[in-house]
């Protein structure tokens, strides 16, 4: 397994990812795909090349951005792919040298294990959907 920044040729791979979890990852207004980091499976036995994973990292301003539509396909989950995609953008981050980065998630756990928490304690992030 691979982990690279995603191309325009890739979108549509990260497109077919994100709609196996409609429930779980918004569908809609996703970010540009050279935002994308993918995990690649190089293994010729289960289908070398295949998107087995996408993370985005939506940079808002140096002060903050959002790692989002994370996903990694079933047969590969629990195999650190998700950590490795997040670390991917964490470093990107840092390199583009951003302040605070946030992640609206229903996998509290995992993200805790990666370092975030809430801000200044705060139990809930809110959220009004208009329209």
């Amino acid at each position: 397994m691979q982990i690279r920044k995603a191309t325009a040729d890739d979108f549509s791979a990260i497109q077919e990812l994100i709609a196996q979890f409609p429930d779980k990852l918004m569908q809609d207004h996703l970010p540009e795909a050279e935002n994308f980091f993918i995990a690649i499976d190089d293994d010729p036995s289960t289908g070398s090349g295949q998107v087995i994973g996408c993370c985005a990292l939506e940079v808002y301003s140096k002060r903050l951005a959002e790692i989002r539509s994370l996903a990694v396909l079933p047969a590969h989950q629990g195999q650190g792919i998700a950590s490795e995609l997040v670390e991917a953008c964490l470093a990107e981050a840092k390199e583009k040298s951003v302040y605070e980065v946030l992640s609206v998630t229903g996998a509290l756990s995992f993200f805790e294990k990666k370092g975030f928490s809430t801000f200044n304690n705060e139990k809930y992030a809110l959220l009004k959907i208009l329209g």
